[in-house]
């Protein structure tokens, strides 16, 4: 958020390319994790759900494959659980002990296919380092299409334009921003976004919980 990362490309004719398989073994690992870590605190789905305001069924269609949820969803479920969200989706754990002030280097960042996300995103966290934290910080790249669903989460995000230009939707309405440009939105609207230029748009997102704010 080193860990694979599949770019996007073709794979001839084959009825899944690379990506997609990637893409859904990743995802059964994380509802696997979710499951099992459930299980070992000794939680119901529906104690679970009170704990990180999802409804019961949205929970169980995660762990059973049906629903893909975005990173959002998967920071305030680890947050129930007491875990990271790096570690659903990767299986790192990270260390016991709390640190009040980290450093990531460029050659330590975390690179993650965002679940139910299209793989020519790059994310790279940032913050993974620092255990309790009430913020989630990636670099990312954005591909030169839109993703295939636009995200809708709770809580809010900054973002600020480091390379490149892109044109952002939210809540139906187009955007243009390029470097140097930021801007902070509430993502409980639909949103999401494609680069256009000659390269790849590459920003920092910082987005914040209100379940982990409060």
């Amino acid at each position: 958020m080193g860990l694979d990362f599949c770019s996007l490309k073709e794979y001839g004719s084959t009825s899944m390319n690379l990506p997609d398989q990637r893409a859904k073994s990743i995802n059964a690992a994380i509802a696997r994790r979710i499951k099992e870590l459930r299980r070992k605190k000794g939680l119901t789905l529906q104690q679970l759900a009170e704990k990180t305001g999802f409804a019961k069924s949205y929970l169980s269609q995660i762990e059973n494959l049906r629903r893909e949820p975005p990173i959002s969803t998967l920071t305030k479920i680890a947050y129930a659980l007491g875990e990271d969200v790096l570690f659903l989706i990767t299986g790192e754990k990270l260390d016991e002990e709390e640190e009040r002030f980290v450093i990531v280097r460029p050659y330590e960042r975390r690179s993650v296919i965002r679940p139910g996300g299209s793989p020519d995103y790059i994310y790279e966290s940032i913050t993974y380092k620092k255990r309790n934290r009430l913020m989630d910080g990636y670099i990312l790249t954005a591909g030169f299409e839109f993703p295939p669903n636009p995200m809708l989460h709770e809580g809010e995000e900054l973002v600020f334009m480091l390379e490149g230009k892109q044109e952002v939707v939210y809540d139906g309405k187009s955007y243009i921003v390029e470097e140097g440009d930021c801007f902070y939105f509430d993502s409980t609207k639909p949103h999401y976004s494609r680069s256009i230029g000659p390269k790849p748009a590459k920003f920092l997102v910082v987005f914040c919980s209100k379940a982990k704010g409060k």
